[in-house]
């Protein structure tokens, strides 16, 4: 590729992620109740399908500036300030007016980028047990749910997520949020989701979610995934 377009590429890459980023930085971190933890594996680990750039970025500036914000929403609030973050989600209408939308935007992005995290990881093996069992009853397959997952992040206008809700008798289904809202505000649980803001795939993908979406399997831990099912049966899973 001629170096003016490469140079081109990257630079539209990077004026995207940038004006995609939530309002405070990610240096300025607020103080609070909130707390951003560290990645459990290497930010390159994912790579080729997602790479180590987008992963520092996504994580260090992005998921971060959701903790800030909401840190800085309820400073003056201390009742909300002392509430799980799934309780928050789930109560939003008890949360005084003033600062609603803020603690929606950045509760949700906080809680949405937690579980992100969590539910990938390296050598996730496959489905397997119950959680194999659920996907074949509920959705059809393995095959068959991460191509109708797919679509529906597709579909997903905007900026969003695409996810999969497990109930606590075990039934799964898939679902789409606009923006940073969550299952979670409808006491819902969420097994597993994709991020499709295009801060999580623009500097490799650019306009090509498709792609991202199909790539991003090779990320998700299954062990996890089981682990998760299995909570969510116990009335134990939290974010």
């Amino acid at each position: 590729m001629p170096t003016n377009r490469r140079h081109l590429i990257l630079g539209t890459a990077a004026i995207a992620a940038a004006t995609c980023m939530p309002r405070v930085a990610a240096a300025q971190t607020a103080t609070g109740p909130f707390r951003l933890d560290p990645l459990p594996y290497p930010t390159n680990v994912f790579e080729p399908y997602i790479d180590a750039r987008t992963m520092e970025i996504h994580h260090n500036f992005h998921h971060q500036a959701y903790v800030n914000n909401l840190n800085a929403a309820v400073k003056d609030y201390p009742a909300v300030a002392a509430m799980p973050l799934e309780e928050i989600l789930a109560k939003l209408g008890d949360v005084p007016e003033a600062i609603r939308t803020a603690v929606r935007n950045n509760a949700g992005g906080h809680a949405n980028h937690t579980m992100f995290w969590q539910v990938m990881g390296p050598g996730g093996g496959a489905p397997a047990g119950d959680l194999q069992a659920a996907i074949l009853r509920d959705i059809g397959g393995l095959d068959t749910m991460q191509g109708r997952f797919n679509d529906a992040g597709l579909r997903l206008f905007g900026s969003g997520w695409a996810l999969v809700t497990v109930t606590r008798d075990g039934t799964l289904a898939i679902e789409t949020r606009p923006n940073q809202d969550t299952p979670l505000m409808e006491g819902k649980r969420v097994l597993f989701a994709n991020d499709v803001w295009e801060h999580a795939y623009y500097l490799n993908y650019q306009n090509r979610r498709a792609d991202y979406l199909k790539a991003w399997w090779n990320t998700v831990n299954w062990n996890k995934l089981a682990e998760r099912y299995a909570a969510a049966k116990a009335g134990t899973l939290d974010i």
